[in-house]
């Protein structure tokens, strides 16, 4: 007979069992670093590793590159195959890697600087019908994610490209693409948007209908936001209609003010804007009611001044119909106040490459109510809780001021000791002609400094790490690793003592390997659970059923249980009539 649910969930909570907690994590230390092609380094930008067993044969593999992708062996450290990008330019989105055709092989997916867009076998090869070049020409493609937008078990590719107009493309697996695709044009009643300058693509099933929306801030104070077919998602209705529908997403401007975004224009000079061509969007549930809001860096500007004067960055929440969010006693229709130290330190890339504001959403103190991390041009690492504060030793002061510019990555964030507390994990990089190298860096919940541990010398004049880091088990030895592509010295992998109950809340750049602002959150959960509740109970599952399985899946994903391969295991072994 088919195996019961419970039985089930018992046998995913036996693999996301790891024993007890409280134990005392020591310094990171070196365990390999690895170059491609071996006698010197490749320059390192913003792309966060991935880790992944891609060939099946129970050993996982780190994926990451400068210019080159590299797969190499997370116990020795060998690389095992290299791919060049096809235009020679670098890899700026984190390295993509996911079951695209949903055949049980992982593929990797990359977007360079060049403008094209490639996917890979585990064993290195072009998967069939890729490369492709969206815009049939060199623009960047630096946002990448992959998600199941249509329910149908495979996944689908979404870019955003550095150019102004129909920038946004959404592409099969086989490399076809996907219908009602690009987007977008301006105009009145589409919206306005322009390119992407950063991971600027957000993806999640916003509105419960089994299909993924697409949220794309971009090089404007407009955010687009599409449903799978490229239609926009509509905002609340208090912003207007335009042609009898409620405005797009793109077509309400946002403001410091929310009362100027329902006015629909700012009087500049005094009513500032977000630009948004470097945010990340990511999205979470930030209070635990079941409901996902959308996070987004915003760098605030006065367009009163000639040229325009960026002044700070700070979040905005949104929920689904883009109104700003509140619940819970907290409300934020009014943003948090900057403080005197919020404004950027130097934004000129000649002089230290740029800090990219990717938000990351996890509890830090285990109070149930997430807390919003992200690093900014300010020189420090902000946590800011949903009352607005931030507490403690937060900010996190990366520049010490009179000494060379510092910038910190997008951080993680993991329980590591298991007392029910997160730490927080991030590099930093230094500015060009300082002669001075980055950090790995460790702090607690409170902002408090555990470790920082010098990243190896470079040889130039400056060093560091730009992309998020990468915590995973790469050697099976039950710690954590963190794996770290920096500037100019390759891929680092470090060992971290003490860290083998680790919960980890959010592990790799942009939350998951595929990068859809999201953590831990697998898009083929729903179209799984469908499946399996069919084969275990015969029939579809209800609405109840369903949120039940969601829940207890992503908490074993927050244990660090790949579930969709546990489910494929169980599937061969279990689902089956006696």
């Amino acid at each position: 007979m088919p195996i019961p649910v419970v039985l089930l969930l018992g046998l995913l909570s036996l693999l996301a069992w790891s024993g007890g907690a409280g134990a005392a994590i020591g310094a990171p230390t070196l365990k390999w670093s690895r170059c491609w092609p071996g006698s010197w380094c490749e320059t390192g930008w913003y792309a966060s590793p991935a880790v992944a067993d891609i060939d099946n044969d129970g050993q996982v593999e780190v994926l990451w590159g400068g210019y080159t992708l590299m797969a190499v062996n997370g116990a020795t450290g060998a690389v095992e195959w290299h791919a060049s990008s096809p235009g020679g330019s670098r890899l700026w989105p984190g390295i993509v890697v996911a079951d695209l055709d949903n055949n049980g092989t992982r593929e990797i997916v990359t977007g360079d600087g060049s403008g094209y867009l490639s996917v890979y076998t585990g064993s290195g090869a072009n998967y069939p019908g890729w490369p492709v070049r969206p815009t049939g020409d060199s623009r960047e493609i630096r946002s990448l994610a992959v998600a199941d937008l249509d329910g149908n078990g495979d996944l689908e590719i979404i870019v955003c490209s550095t150019r102004a107009d129909n920038q946004w493309f959404v592409y099969e697996h086989t490399g076809a693409l996907r219908s009602g695709w690009p987007k977008m044009t301006d105009g009145d009643s589409s919206g306005y948007a322009a390119g992407c300058y950063n991971e600027n693509v957000g993806v999640a099933d916003l509105d419960g209908d089994g299909r993924g929306e697409i949220i794309g801030p971009n090089d404007t104070h407009y955010t687009a936001a599409f449903n799978d077919d490229g239609s926009p998602v509509r905002a609340n209705a208090i912003y207007g209609t335009v042609g009898g529908q409620n405005k797009p997403w793109a077509r309400v401007g946002v403001h410091v003010d929310h009362a100027v975004d329902l006015r629909g224009y700012a009087n500049c000079g005094t009513e500032h804007r977000p630009n948004f061509a470097n945010s990340a969007p990511s999205i979470a549930d930030l209070n635990g009611d079941g409901v996902l809001e959308i996070v987004i860096v915003g760098n605030v500007y006065n367009c009163g001044t000639d040229p325009y004067t960026d002044l700070y960055e700070m979040p905005f929440i949104f929920k689904a119909d883009r109104t700003r969010w509140s619940g819970n006693g907290f409300d934020w229709t009014a943003l948090p106040a900057p403080d005197a130290n919020a404004a950027p330190l130097t934004e000129d890339y000649n002089l230290i490459e740029n800090n990219q504001p990717n938000p990351v959403i996890a509890d830090l103190d285990g109070d149930g109510f997430k807390e919003i991390l992200y690093p900014s041009y300010d020189g420090r690492l902000h946590a800011y809780w949903l009352d607005k504060i931030e507490r403690y030793n937060w900010p996190f002061e990366v520049y010490a001021e009179g000494l060379y510019y510092r910038f910190a990555s997008e951080p993680l964030v993991a329980d590591l000791d298991g007392d029910g507390k997160a730490e927080v994990i991030f590099t930093t990089w230094t500015q060009k002609g300082s002669d001075q190298r980055g950090n790995l860096k460790i702090v607690n919940w409170q902002g408090t400094q555990l470790f920082s541990v010098q990243l190896p010398p470079t040889g130039a004049d400056s060093g560091g790490a730009l992309p998020a880091p990468t915590l995973a088990d790469i050697d099976g030895d039950a710690d954590l690793e963190i794996v770290i592509g920096s500037t100019h010295t390759g891929l680092l992998a470090y060992d971290v003592p003490g860290t083998a109950n680790a919960k980890v809340l959010w592990g790799t750049g942009r939350g998951s390997y595929q990068r859809t602002g999201q953590a831990f959150k697998n898009p083929l959960v729903v179209p799984l659970i469908q499946r399996y509740y069919q084969s275990i109970l015969g029939r579809a599952p209800d609405a109840g059923g369903l949120a039940y399985w969601q829940g207890e899946i992503t908490r074993l994903q927050g244990l660090g249980v790949d579930v969709q391969e546990a489910f494929r295991v169980m599937a061969g072994q279990f689902f089956t009539s006696a």
